[in-house]
């Protein structure tokens, strides 16, 4: 480590914040005017002193003290706060009301810039001055004591429930990824794919898809799944001659789809679970199928390209040998058997599973994909997953608070009412027009937002509108859930494209074009679950989950070789509009 501060620092309170998280699995049940506010004062360290010098470090450090006292003083006086109902009492509490707020909002820049703060920033605003705003949008004004009381010494605001998800669930399986990311797990899932199909055509390709699949799932991130995959996959499709445009957007598009791919979803499915009510099993039968369309299609898109330049295999070195395959995919099944195992036989809780898995996961690090037990190895394998995880608990626990004052604030004024009147109203009470405005706001609001946060604000705002048009709550969820990931390669602002096109060396609109074109079922596939909603029933209706599968394959498969393929242009045009028709022709009839 190059950081001149001694990084002992770091580890112990790194495993502090690990043990913290940990044990309020195993603990009970904690009030949590205790747990979330110690949540936010465990992040802070990692948000303003990991990369700060000279003078930031002094204005990180009082950052950091401001808000660990009044974080630790929210937790020491839960009893009193709760009698107060919602309401700050004196100018100490009002002080401390202003900088939970400020910090909150800081720490979101810190970890992800501007656009997260600044939507929290003029949500703040317009509790202040909105009932001086004429007409409907207007609020007829919030008492400033009740406001402050209601976002930091009440269960609402950043306290939130949305934040009790961050400290129990989320933090639980971001340490479960650092802990397989420390290890062979990663490495096992490269050998995998790279036996599985590293011998077709598009090859390298197809084994970005397919590590990128199982890797994003736990990683949480779109940007980190390229950053880490892509350090192997990159390099082996430009050595094959692939064009870089083309191995920057399959990286970036096989990395976004992590996100959407069971069991874990990057965690966004037991978001999901919190907010829709929804069974963690019943999410991930809805989510399965839509999840395997999406790499399909851009499994099919891969194909595509290969009929118009040559996409050769990965030769007979480069791909992982059957011991290699077996010994580390060990690495990854072992602990995702338990996770499976504590989940589905042992009817435990999802953290307290993953908690057994992460524990697995450590004993693991003990050894390499040789099988040679190395202490040394394991020590700064488990203070890697400590720190990592650590900073990742910090980054994401720091948007999910400003998110929580988002959403605090649409409740407070009833501005998300609101908000969900004028999409209707702007889409005529239709359907159809209200999905494009709401896939737009998840476009606009996903931008440099990591994808759990996007979701959960545009469905804070848009979910209620799509429900009054008559979708299901796990139907709206799962739309919204996709289309926050629109923004990893849509330009002007697509995070998982920047990441690839700079570590390829390749302008990044190319990038952004090709990575459109490779992952259209992006786009098609959340339409695709409100026209054949028959995909979401695999639990309940098997056979019409089966059919609506093979119709949208079907669909997608000629979409994409439309867009693609080598054909001449009126052949590719009749094939896109026949897949679009298989798609959605049923449904148009239906409003007809």
């Amino acid at each position: 480590m190059t950081d001149p501060r001694p990084p002992l620092m770091w580890y112990v309170l790194a495993f502090a914040t690990v043990s913290f998280h940990i044990g309020l699995v195993f603990y009970g049940l904690v009030p949590n005017l205790i747990s979330r506010p110690l949540h936010l004062a465990f992040l802070l360290p990692f948000v303003f002193l990991w990369d700060a010098r000279g003078p930031p470090l002094v204005w990180g450090l009082t950052l950091t003290l401001i808000g660990v006292g009044a974080s630790v003083w929210v937790a020491l006086n839960h009893n009193t706060l709760s009698d107060q109902y919602g309401f700050v009492e004196g100018h100490v509490q009002i002080a401390i009301a202003f900088a939970l707020l400020a910090i909150v909002i800081e720490a979101a820049r810190r970890a992800i810039g501007w656009p997260l703060p600044v939507v929290a920033l003029a949500a703040l605003l317009y509790v202040f001055l909105g009932q001086h705003i004429p007409g409907e949008f207007g609020h007829s004004g919030t008492p400033l004591r009740s406001f402050l009381g209601t976002m930091t010494i009440a269960e609402g605001g950043i306290w939130g429930s949305l934040t009790g998800v961050s400290v129990g669930v989320v933090a639980i399986f971001v340490i479960f990824g650092a802990v397989l990311n420390a290890g062979e797990a990663g490495q096992g899932f490269m050998n995998l794919a790279s036996a599985a199909a590293g011998r077709l055509t598009g090859g390298a390709a197809k084994v970005s898809v397919l590590s990128s699949a199982l890797f994003g799932s736990i990683s949480g991130s779109a940007s980190a799944n390229v950053a880490s995959t892509g350090a192997i996959t990159l390099p082996a499709m430009t050595r094959l001659g692939y064009p870089k445009r083309l191995a920057a957007a399959v990286e970036s598009v096989a990395s976004s789809g992590g996100q959407i791919m069971p069991p874990l979803m990057g965690a966004g499915a037991f978001v999901m679970v919190e907010l829709t009510g929804v069974p963690y099993t019943s999410i991930l039968a809805a989510a399965l199928p839509p999840a395997v369309l999406y790499f399909l299609a851009v499994w099919v898109g891969i194909n595509a390209y290969a009929s118009r330049i040559d996409l050769p295999g990965l030769g007979a070195d480069d791909r992982a040998k059957a011991r290699d395959v077996l010994i580390t995919s060990i690495f990854f099944l072992v602990p995702f058997g338990i996770l499976l195992w504590g989940m589905f036989g042992a009817g435990v809780t999802p953290q307290y599973a993953a908690v057994l898995a992460a524990f697995a996961g450590v004993g693991l690090l003990l050894t390499d994909r040789h099988l040679h037990v190395d202490l040394v190895q394991f020590v700064k394998r488990f203070g890697a997953a400590l720190i990592t995880a650590a900073r990742q608990i910090a980054m994401i626990g720091s948007i999910i608070l400003c998110a929580s004052i988002i959403i605090g604030v649409l409740a407070i004024t009833g501005l998300g009412v609101k908000i969900t009147s004028l999409i209707l109203s702007g889409s005529g009470g239709l359907l159809w027009p209200t999905l494009l405005f709401t896939a737009l706001a998840c476009l606009i609001l996903g931008m440099e937002v990591p994808t759990t946060a996007a979701y959960v604000i545009c469905v804070s705002v848009a979910g209620p509108a799509l429900i009054q048009q008559g979708l299901e709550p796990l139907q709206a969820h799962l739309f919204v859930f996709w289309f926050a990931l629109l923004s990893t390669i849509t330009p002007p602002v697509c995070g998982a494209v920047f990441i690839a096109a700079g570590m390829i060396g390749e302008n990044w609109l190319r990038v952004a074009v090709t990575a459109m074109a490779l992952g259209v079922g992006l786009y098609i596939i959340p339409l695709g679950m409100i026209s054949l909603p028959g995909i979401m029933g695999l639990e309940t209706d098997p056979l019409s989950a089966l059919l609506a599968f093979l119709q949208l394959g079907v669909g997608l498969t000629a979409l994409s070789f439309g867009l693609i393929g080598a054909r001449p242009i009126w052949y590719r045009s009749v094939l896109a509009l026949s897949g679009m028709a298989i798609i959605f022709l049923p449904s148009f009839i239906e409003i007809l």
